[in-house]
């Protein structure tokens, strides 16, 4: 009987056999021997073998069917080690004609392999973990087709779940997971919302065990899905109800977005169909599951990765109502971090937020939907943070550090007491700065500073008055266009600006155009990746490229900003010729606005984010032909030192508080002040006190930074004179040192300045 391709349910005759043989009684080799033996004969195989993750993350041949038998339970592979390790490392399938030819094929005399050249292997996935691999070889030089990786990938699933219900393995697993249980440890990771929150962790569990993986009554399982689908409908709409966030912004779109994911009739389609090709309605949600992991996996676009997040989150929920269990437990800490692979917006919000301290993911990055969500809450939340899982215990002591990008398990005493000494001093400077948020950024000797606000979200614009922020600096324009589902046209630009423009009042505003490309990529964007991103096709050369893009952005700001002041920004501006191509398309478009009758806006200003060196050598073109500049201290000392800013390795070597980019910006603001051009910094410098002092002694005097940062720069400003910190800084940039932050620290002490 061959197994037949091109259905998820594949046959349902070879799903029955495996179901019985092992649920049978007798001894669990007996089992997996007749298991490989019926997945062979279906694939027309010569060999079939079963591979499962061991202790120590090692790869044990279990079962075979084909290679020699001495080879069961000796053979084993290191995770990445062979073409069966590099499935279980990679948890994508692999088809190879000639699998010795691969650069990964490892040899082992034992199995008598040697005679088999083609092979197709899939991992067998368990709560998105790969617990070990399923393989089938053929002597002649086999083209495996998309139908029968299908095929076998749907049979690894239901072994999978097989294996994991009946408890083969795990036990030795668990031993060695406990061994680093006790100690302290450190983990970095990716700041998705700042701030500090402690306290004990709590595991987000979705390990649902199914039972019962082949319907036995087709129609019986379709109505229980009917039934847990209209229940998750019904707690979904109350859930989102009692967690109603205010505001229109883009957290309201996000769940929004969630609840129509929810009832997205294609994703509910291809449930039914699973179900009438045998499957019980669990096993249905975990194959349909499984399957858009393999796909969103391989999408180039992070972004669209990243939504698989949402999806898993509702499968699981669904889960839950097939098993009629409750949606989460009632026994948690009063002090909580929430730890997990990944979360999806909805269940972020099945805790309590008034226990919830913060939350740490193995995955995840700032544009995802639940950081967004988080924010919108203000909990503390890191991501990317690596073997989090296999770390941390439930009930262990956590401190997450979301500026720091950092989690601590199981830190000694003295550590939290730091922590806790940190978040009651960061509460007492909170309290100190929403005092002063009213007054004026003046310096001792009477220089007005300049306090800006970085925003994307309109949620960042509705914490202006709450920290003081004198205008934003920077509207990142691609942040509403990354949380959408597909382009927004030109009316739903429109109302964006104009609920910006409304929330900033009288505040000005600068609109930066579509920063896109690099590492910032939209969901429905479907452009070859470049290899070098920060230095590839993106943000000016995107738009001048796609000017039919660039021209409904303006359009829409034009309509948004008539009778108003209007602040129109490029990035990534290389050469002058660009500022003037992409002025001309603003010029087409305000032509085209006054035309139709619309009204111009009441002041219009131009200007470029100055962030490639190369734009240096070009000042005196530059400088008449915009109103203002903003320095991109991101990318600018990033291309100015040919680092990679995601680098683990580089992150340290060089400190922006160096002579050589102090002595760049003092030559910047000498160059601006001479031609009479308003110069301001956006950037990680400008949001942190001790670089600040350092912007503010190279003659920069408008900041911009996030909204929770204004407070604690405000305080330093009025605590400093600004002429003798000139003199300072200009002795420090001409030092042969790296970094200059020790003698500004110094400095600061000596001077009073508060940091």
């Amino acid at each position: 009987m061959a197994l037949q391709p091109g259905s998820w349910g594949g046959s349902r005759r070879l799903l029955r056999q495996l179901r019985d043989l092992m649920q049978s009684g007798g001894q669990w080799q007996d089992r997996l021997d007749a298991v490989v033996g019926l997945i062979g004969d279906a694939m027309v195989a010569e060999v079939c073998s079963l591979y499962v993750m061991r202790a120590g993350e090692v790869l044990e041949l279990f079962a075979t069917r084909g290679l020699r038998r001495e080879a069961v339970h000796r053979t084993r592979l290191r995770l990445g080690e062979g073409i069966i390790g590099d499935i279980a490392s990679t948890g994508r399938p692999l088809a190879l004609q000639d699998a010795q030819r691969h650069p990964n094929f490892a040899y082992r005399p034992e199995t008598g392999e040697e005679i088999y050249h083609s092979m197709l292997g899939v991992p067998l996935l368990r709560d998105r973990r790969v617990i070990g691999v399923l393989a089938v070889q053929n002597k002649t030089r086999r083209t495996y087709g998309e139908d029968e990786v299908e095929a076998l990938e749907t049979v690894s699933m239901v072994l999978a779940e097989m294996i994991s219900a009946a408890g083969l393995i795990g036990e030795e697993e668990g031993r060695h997971r406990d061994s680093l249980a006790s100690l302290p440890a450190r983990l970095s990771a990716v700041t998705l919302n700042e701030g500090i929150g402690m306290g004990a962790a709590v595991l987000h569990e979705r390990d649902i065990v199914i039972r019962h993986v082949l319907a036995e009554d087709i129609d019986l399982e379709l109505g229980r899905l009917e039934a847990a689908i209209t229940e998750m409908h019904e707690a979904l709409a109350e859930l989102l109800e009692r967690h109603d966030l205010g505001g229109d912004g883009e957290h309201t779109e996000v769940l929004e977005t969630y609840r129509m994911f929810a009832e997205d009739r294609g994703w509910t389609g291809r449930l039914r169909e699973a179900i009438r090709s045998g499957l019980t309605a669990e096993a249905a949600v975990q194959l349909v599951l499984t399957d858009m992991r393999q796909r969103m996996g391989r999408a180039r676009d992070p972004y669209i990765r990243e939504r698989y997040a949402d999806l898993e989150d509702l499968a699981n929920r669904l889960q839950r109502h097939l098993a009629g269990g409750p949606a989460t437990e009632d026994d948690l800490p009063e002090d909580m971090v929430l730890v997990a692979r990944s979360l999806g917006p909805a269940e972020l919000l099945d805790y309590d937020p008034r226990r919830l301290r913060a939350v740490a993911l193995e995955d995840g990055s700032p544009t995802s939907h639940v950081a967004i969500i988080a924010r919108a809450l203000g909990i503390p939340m890191i991501g990317r943070c690596r073997e989090l899982l296999a770390r941390v215990q439930p009930g262990d002591f956590m401190i997450i550090d979301g500026g720091g990008g950092q989690a601590l398990l199981r830190p000694r005493q003295s550590v939290r007491q730091n922590f806790a000494d940190a978040i009651a001093l960061r509460n007492r400077r909170q309290a100190a700065q929403a005092a002063l948020r009213t007054l004026p950024a003046d310096t001792r000797d009477g220089e007005n500073i300049a306090l800006l606000a970085n925003a994307g979200l309109l949620a960042d614009l509705e914490q202006l008055d709450d920290f003081g922020a004198q205008g934003i600096g920077l509207y990142r324009t691609e942040v509403p266009f990354m949380v959408r589902e597909s382009f927004p046209d030109v009316a739903e630009q429109i109302d964006i600006y104009s609920r910006v423009l409304d929330l900033a009042g009288e505040r000005p505003v600068t609109f930066r155009t579509l920063d896109i490309g690099g590492d910032k990529a939209l969901p429905y964007w479907n452009e070859q990746l470049d290899e070098n991103p920060a230095l590839g096709w993106r943000a000016i050369r995107i738009g001048l490229d796609r000017p039919a893009m660039l021209r409904q952005q303006l359009r829409a700001l034009l309509i948004a900003g008539a009778g108003r002041h209007l602040r129109v920004m490029f990035p990534m501006v290389s050469e002058v010729n660009e500022l003037l191509q992409a002025r001309a398309l603003l010029d087409l478009e305000l032509e085209r606005h006054l035309q139709r009758g619309g009204a111009a806006p009441a002041r219009l200003e131009v200007g470029v984010m100055l962030e490639v060196p190369a734009l240096i050598w070009q000042l005196p073109v530059l400088f008449p032909r915009v109103d203002f500049v903003s320095i991109g201290s991101n990318d600018l000392f990033q291309f100015l030192f040919a680092i990679d800013r995601g680098n683990p390795r580089l992150a340290r070597r060089y400190d922006v508080l160096c002579p050589p980019l102090l002595s760049l910006l003092r030559f910047l603001a000498e160059e601006a002040r001479r031609h009479r051009v308003p110069l301001s910094l956006c950037g990680e410098m400008a949001g942190h006190p001790l670089e600040a002092l350092a912007l503010l002694g190279c003659g920069i005097k408008s900041l911009s930074m996030p909204p929770g940062n204004v407070g604690a720069i405000r305080v330093m400003v009025r605590s400093l004179e600004l002429a003798p910190l000139k003199e300072y800084v200009t002795y420090l940039s001409g030092l042969a040192n790296s970094s200059i932050r020790g003698h500004l620290r110094a400095y600061a002490l000596d001077h009073e300045i508060a940091l």
